[in-house]
């Protein structure tokens, strides 16, 4: 049956919701969040109820709320964002008005629920629409304070033509998505650069250690949202080593099996690393070099590895197999490249 909700208190779920015959379903749609939500068909007859013309704005691309009612669960700003994005629309104006009008709500919602509303967005094809639309909202720095701390983090222009550390952020964010579906590795993409969110204006463009300071930047966000450790580790990963990454093709050999070595230890894994150096070399799709480090990567650990040097050189476990594990994979390297 049709119902209704009166809002007892603060937050996401103290509501008192009434059921009955007597309330209509006209009632019913007026208290839901936005206007696509709030169709409805009568199974008997097949007659569409559309009193908040949300056909309209489903033909037209934009996401409305309903009433005044949106107000009143905090979690509608995130979810009117999260629709956006999935779909593609647009939100009108006076949607944003009321997701602003939730700002000090936000901070009664769970972490788990935002974790939610972020997971779901970084699985649609564009995710960069789910956190331009809290920005534009202006609430981006509820609970995605690092992500709006990038907001007019200026870059040097060379490098970066696309203009501040959030508009590449989220240029890459995409770029990632185009090239994977794994919602971890979207992540990565997502934090890779938060390091630069707290390099002292004084020296901008440049962002010296912004790799290292990145790391504690992806646990803030992390620990505050209680993002799974598996997400939290593949994106302290990427902070971390996605400028070396980047500058693979300029190592030493030595260098570049160091790299490897590590990176092929990491949960990001060197494909899900060699994606990210593409969405952050590329994120505008304009460059045909490519970092490509995974392929060679993963045939020189498969064929040199401890069991084999261990039975080619007798050697025990220790200090002296490690060293003797990347001397000879160097030696390996060497050859793969010259083929």
């Amino acid at each position: 049956m049709a119902r209704t909700e009166t809002k007892s208190g603060v937050g996401h779920k103290e509501f008192d919701v009434t059921v009955g015959k007597n309330i209509t379903i006209e009632e019913d749609l007026k208290r839901r969040d936005i206007t696509i939500n709030s169709i409805a068909k009568d199974v008997l007859t097949g007659e569409i109820i559309d009193p908040f013309n949300g056909i309209s704005d489903i033909e037209n691309k934009i996401i409305r709320a309903t009433s005044e009612a949106f107000k009143e669960d905090p979690l509608r700003a995130y979810r009117a964002a999260r629709f956006a994005c999935k779909l593609g629309f647009k939100i009108e104006d006076r949607t944003l008005r009321l997701m602003e009008e939730l700002k000090k709500e936000l901070s009664t919602l769970s972490s788990e629920r935002v974790f939610d509303e972020l997971r779901k967005a970084l699985s649609y094809d564009k995710p960069s629409i789910f956190f331009k639309e809290l920005r534009n909202a202006n609430i981006l720095d509820v609970h995605f304070v690092e992500i709006y701390k990038l907001i007019g983090v200026m870059q040097p222009e060379k490098y970066h033509p696309e203009g501040d550390a959030f508009n590449h952020t989220m240029l890459a964010l995409d770029k990632c998505s185009e090239l994977t579906s794994d919602v971890k590795i979207r992540f990565a993409a997502l934090v890779h650069d938060l390091g630069k969110g707290v390099t002292p204006k004084e020296e901008y463009p440049h962002h010296i250690n912004h790799d290292i300071n990145g790391v504690q930047e992806v646990i803030n966000l992390a620990n505050r949202l209680k993002i799974p450790n598996d997400w939290k580790d593949v994106g302290k990963v990427a902070a971390k080593e996605h400028m070396r990454a980047g500058i693979f093709n300029k190592m030493t050999t030595s260098k570049k099996v160091s790299f490897i070595e590590t990176i092929s230890k990491t949960k990001i894994g060197l494909d899900g690393m060699e994606i990210i150096v593409e969405s952050d070399r590329n994120c505008r799709g304009d460059r045909n070099d490519k970092v490509e480090f995974a392929k060679i990567g993963k045939k020189l650990i498969k064929e040199v590895n401890g069991d084999i040097v261990k039975l080619q050189f007798g050697i025990d476990d220790g200090i002296k197999l490690k060293e003797k594990i990347h001397e000879q994979r160097v030696i390996k390297l060497k050859e793969l490249q010259m083929e």
